[in-house]
């Protein structure tokens, strides 16, 4: 009973055991597991603007309504090209001795998930329209809009850059339009959000509870089947061009009509898609959508043959043969 009585023993005993199991149970194992656990040998560190807008992106409070994980799950696949993995996580380290920092992975999807966000929409023109007004680009979006990261002026200044903004959104601003460095920053970070290759001969994790695959199709003059071209469209082109290919008058040109679709020059249609296209001032850049997405020949025609022949366009369809031919001299033009 002396023990009992005796305070300094029976406080010190306890915390002696609560030091014994914390090292035992939390701490040892944490060293161990981040000795263990490192990224990928391909990941790229995230760049001074990247890593500034990664603190933009706590600020505001996106991690709220963004999650940052691709789960095992079929239904996930739209957000990555695997399951998520340790190594995805590894390089994320403390803000500072006395801040940790957020992870990021979220908990829930009020907006899409971001892992691959970088892949998925690489637009600077349009990651800036979006956090200047979502309505924008995405008609029923319920995303705050972020008019603070941007400013007006009469004048577009050196090395600035102007956001095309719809009249239908521009609310009495007559001036242009310009991003603030934070602004920058963010869709710097959101462009470096892509999904790090596994290492060659390595397996990724399967995704399970797979949905059935939509079956090919033959949109390519009844040649080789394609990949599904409305799909590849509503991954690919539909944020800007929208579903309906009407694109936003002011900020991204239609696709419905579009001589350029509709035309012959099909070396020119390809390129656009492939290395983008810069049509200032009447329209936003356009970036190297098949470039940026590793779209392969089959994908990219699946995508002309899907233009040409939608929203009232009856364009003759392409064969993949004459795409695969224009892609392969892009490709040895570049590597000159």
């Amino acid at each position: 009973m002396e023990f009992f009585d005796n305070h300094k023993k029976l406080f010190g005993t306890a915390l002696g055991l609560f030091v014994g199991l914390t090292l035992l149970v939390a701490i040892i194992p944490a060293i161990k597991n981040q000795e263990n656990n490192a990224p990928l040998p391909n990941a790229e560190k995230l760049s001074e603007s990247a890593l500034a807008g990664k603190q933009s992106f706590i600020a505001n409070g996106c991690v709220a309504c963004h999650t940052q994980q691709v789960r095992n799950v079929d239904m996930d696949k739209i957000w990555g090209a695997r399951p998520g993995i340790a190594a995805d996580y590894a390089a994320i380290k403390r803000t500072d001795f006395w801040r940790n920092t957020a992870t990021l992975m979220g908990t829930e999807r009020t907006g899409p998930d971001l892992t691959n966000i970088g892949n998925r929409q690489p637009s600077q023109a349009w990651n800036l329209l979006h956090l200047f007004q979502p309505r924008a680009v995405v008609e029923q979006s319920i995303m705050p809009a972020y008019p603070w990261l941007f400013e007006v002026k009469n004048e577009v200044g050196k090395d600035e850059v102007e956001v095309i903004v719809p009249d239908a959104f521009r609310k009495g601003i007559s001036g242009k339009i310009i991003a603030k460095q934070e602004a920058l920053d963010l869709v710097a970070y959101l462009q470096s959000l892509k999904q790090t290759p596994l290492p060659d001969g390595q397996a990724p994790m399967e995704f399970l509870y797979k949905n059935e695959e939509k079956p090919l199709t033959t949109n390519n003059g009844g040649a080789a089947p394609l990949p599904d071209g409305k799909t590849l469209y509503t991954q690919n082109c539909a944020s800007c061009h929208q579903a309906n290919g009407e694109g936003l008058k002011g900020a991204f040109p239609p696709v419905k009509g579009s001589p350029i679709v509709m035309g012959n020059d099909l070396d020119f249609y390809v390129s656009i898609i492939m290395q983008g296209y810069d049509a200032r001032p009447e329209y936003a850049v356009m970036n190297a959508v098949g470039h940026d997405n590793n779209l392969s020949p089959e994908q990219v025609t699946a995508i002309i043959n899907y233009e040409r022949t939608s929203w009232g366009n009856n364009a003759k369809p392409v064969a993949l043969e004459e795409v695969k031919k224009i892609i392969d001299l892009i490709n040895s033009t570049a590597k000159k």
